[in-house]
């Protein structure tokens, strides 16, 4: 549910440029796919986007509104982890008390019945089952751990919805499922989802674009079909082409 822009974009780490006076617009609830090898700065955009890393130089706005200078939560975003970030000593949701699905809304002063039906509403949206409900982090299966995350990041609709390769630790088999209910939940949400990752089928299953990333700059931006058939330069052919069997246009 926003335009995201982000002009002359750069984060240093002493003298490593991780980021570097990146250019990019991001439509308004545009899936958006960063792409990339590991190191190669994907995850240092996603963190300046969100709020929790700030730019030595460059400017990000949403819809228009400079929002380089503002706190994660003031931004309205929400960001899937990709170790899921989940409070440890929390229950998946409990109706009395602070839990994982509910913790977000009980801070914000949501009345209990409230709360009730959203969690609802959240649960039967990405698949959570109730009987999962008394678990903790530590008792679930990567795949669960994973809709719990999702899911508290939904309980309020997100201005824009960061992930950070959450399907890293999934086998193949789940990873299928659930790339398509990650697109679904995108459509169904109607928001801005920006996603991070170094898998490239992943990336041409779920984006409306993508941008190859590789040491800090973005090498090629374009739909999937585009990229995959008219990669931009040798760097883009090569990273593609280990794709080419695990994925057809």
């Amino acid at each position: 549910m926003a335009e995201v822009l982000l002009e002359n974009l750069t984060k240093c780490y002493g003298s490593v440029v991780a980021v570097n006076r990146v250019n990019l617009l991001i439509n308004d609830r545009e899936f958006f796919t960063i792409l990339g090898p590991s190191g190669a700065g994907k995850t240092t955009v996603l963190r300046l986007i969100a709020g929790f890393e700030k730019p030595d130089e460059g400017v990000i706005y949403f819809d228009g509104e400079n929002v380089t200078d503002l706190q994660p939560f003031k931004r309205r975003i929400k960001m899937v982890f990709q170790d899921f970030a989940l409070w440890p000593h929390m229950q998946v949701y409990n109706r009395d008390r602070y839990s994982n699905l509910n913790f977000g809304l009980r801070i914000r002063k949501w009345l209990t019945e409230e709360i009730e039906q959203k969690v609802s509403e959240v649960v039967q949206r990405v698949g959570i089952k109730k009987e999962l409900f008394s678990r903790r982090p530590g008792e679930l299966s990567e795949g669960e751990k994973q809709r719990v995350a999702i899911g508290r990041a939904i309980t309020t609709t997100p201005r824009v919805f960061l992930m950070d390769d959450p399907m890293t630790n999934l086998d193949p088999q789940s990873k299928l499922k659930v790339r398509k209910e990650i697109r679904k939940l995108h459509q169904d949400l109607e928001t801005t989802t920006i996603y991070v990752t170094h898998n490239i089928p992943d990336a041409m299953a779920m984006s409306d674009r993508i941008a190859v990333m590789r040491d800090g700059i973005f090498e090629q931006i374009n739909t999937p079909k585009n990229i995959f058939q008219f990669p931009k330069n040798e760097f883009v052919r090569d990273f593609f082409e280990s794709a080419k069997v695990a994925f057809e246009i």
